[in-house]
């Protein structure tokens, strides 16, 4: 089996926005272009660019607000010391 390099783990705060935006944003631009256009050849040719401007805005988006978020659902979800609260 071929060792994968990995990124150490100081490299998460950034790599999981990263990846959730690359995610979120394909899903959202696919079904948000296929309701505009349909399944056509248009589509196939307007979809990487609307994904693109789409994650272009999404990742520093999730970047700033992560922060707020992870306050929120701390307010929200019991920590694992707090069982049953």
């Amino acid at each position: 089996m071929i060792a994968v390099r990995k990124l150490p783990a100081r490299y998460a705060p950034i790599v999981m926005p990263f990846v959730l935006s690359i995610l979120m944003t394909a899903v959202v631009s696919v079904i948000s272009t296929l309701r505009s256009l349909g399944a056509t050849p248009a589509f196939l040719a307007t979809w990487p660019g609307a994904w693109a401007l789409s994650w272009l805005f999404a990742f520093p988006t999730l970047l700033m607000v992560l922060p707020l978020v992870r306050r929120i659902v701390a307010c929200v979800v019991a920590s694992p010391s707090q069982p049953g609260r």
